[in-house]
């Protein structure tokens, strides 16, 4: 019993815990800063700054430095000279630097926009992450105004009880005005319990899209941006919005590529100078000296690789300009549809709202007309669900305006 008496106490204190409450700003700016998405991002643009030093280091000098240590069976000499003799010791510095290597340049540039497009992406992640985090904060807030209603509802539906219990009792009543002022109570109940099983499901999702150790609660109230003009919506939308700003760059970076596809015929002269030394000194390797050469590479036949190589380029230029097209018609579309999904939202939160105090007004006169005996209970437990139903109807609806207006900035792309 003790044992038992103890976990009871542990339970009704689990939701007295402190949970970390976090208004819709910080909320998104951990997400961006926290999430995994937006971290493996930032390690994209990490990659492509990699890629573009590899890229690079062959336009630039390169320096090597040799040596060699040799012993023969025995020196080689004729009668008089020594040849070869039979320990000797070889060390030399080598440089080398491209002095006309175009292809290696042109590669250095494409590289750099490479990183450009990474840093966009970047942005888009965190743009992504931040929709997401917005529509789950305001899901929170929209379980935890289902659980008030239920609650309200279920308070309501126990003071009917109460009511046909105590009618029951004096004799003013019927069992049966009993039996479903209670079943009233018991499905108000389980409603209840599960209002309060998604909310923790929502607080959980919350923190772990805002990478906290536990479930994150919000605020009562969120102030959003104000929507912008539909021109000013559009025009945004494809100026602004991140994956339409990196779809342009993608497909800037192909023409580029594509353009460029000329410098794969052009030579190749670079300039290598050596410093050597040697010991000893030979017949024809003095024990030090050095040596500079200019080498030309002029390419004449490669089995068909920079054909190939233009074919693909053009390819991929053709694809991104596809799918640079066809996000713009997506972001206007996205826009388009956001505004009209918001005016739809906003005409169904008013008829919502009436239709919710319509139905506490039907109500009150219901259990009013109850008490004075002019109705049954039947008729008090129709009104007290529809009364129910239409406060959900109407946290639903506005819970749908306020996903529309995320929806609308972010199409905009004046989200986050």
């Amino acid at each position: 019993m003790r044992l038992r008496n103890v976990l009871a106490l542990l339970m009704a204190a689990a939701p007295a815990l402190a949970q970390e409450k976090i208004t819709l700003e910080e909320a998104v700016r951990r997400a961006t800063a926290r999430n995994p998405t937006a971290l493996i991002a930032e390690q994209e643009i990490r990659r492509a700054e990699g890629i573009l030093r590899e890229a690079r280091a062959p336009a630039l000098p390169f320096l090597s430095a040799n040596g060699s240590g040799t012993r023969l069976d025995s020196a080689r000499a004729t009668s008089s000279n020594v040849l070869v003799a039979r320990e000797s010791i070889a060390a030399n510095l080598s440089l080398s630097m491209p002095l006309f290597a175009p292809q290696r340049w042109l590669a250095w540039a494409h590289a750099g926009e490479q990183v450009d497009i990474a840093r966009t992406s970047l942005e888009d992640a965190r743009r992504t992450v931040a929709v997401a985090t917005a529509r789950t904060y305001l899901s929170v807030m929209a379980q935890h105004r289902l659980v008030q209603i239920t609650t309200q509802a279920r308070d309501r539906a126990r003071a009917h009880l109460e009511d046909a219990h105590a009618r029951f009792e004096v004799g003013s009543g019927n069992r049966l005005d009993e039996v479903r002022a209670g079943q009233e109570l018991a499905g108000d109940e389980s409603q209840i319990a599960q209002a309060e099983a998604n909310l923790v499901r929502a607080r959980e999702a919350l923190g772990v899209l805002v990478a906290a150790d536990g479930p994150v609660e919000v605020e009562e109230q969120v102030a959003l941006p104000a929507a912008p003009a539909p021109a000013e919506a559009l025009k945004d939308a494809e100026e602004n919005r991140p994956d339409v700003r990196a779809s342009y760059q993608r497909a800037e970076a192909a023409r580029k590529v594509l353009r460029d596809s000329w410098a794969d015929y052009l030579p190749l002269l670079s300039a290598v100078v050596q410093p050597f030394y040697n010991s000893p000194a030979t017949v024809t390797q003095p024990t030090t000296g050095w040596q500079a050469q200019l080498i030309l590479t002029i390419p004449l036949y490669d089995g068909g690789t920079r054909y190939g190589l233009r074919r693909e380029r053009s390819a991929l230029y053709e694809e991104s300009k596809a799918q640079l097209e066809g996000l713009l018609r997506q972001a206007r579309s996205d826009v388009r549809g956001s505004f009209e999904a918001v005016r739809r939202a906003d005409e169904s939160v008013r008829s919502a709202r009436q239709a919710a105090r319509l139905a506490h007004d039907a109500l009150d006169m219901t259990m009013l007309a109850y008490r004075e005996g002019a109705t049954n209970d039947l008729e008090v437990v129709d009104a007290a669900r529809t009364a129910r139903d239409a406060d959900v109807a109407a946290l639903s609806a506005e819970d749908t305006a306020r996903q529309a207006r995320i929806d609308l900035l972010s199409a905009s792309g004046r989200f986050p």
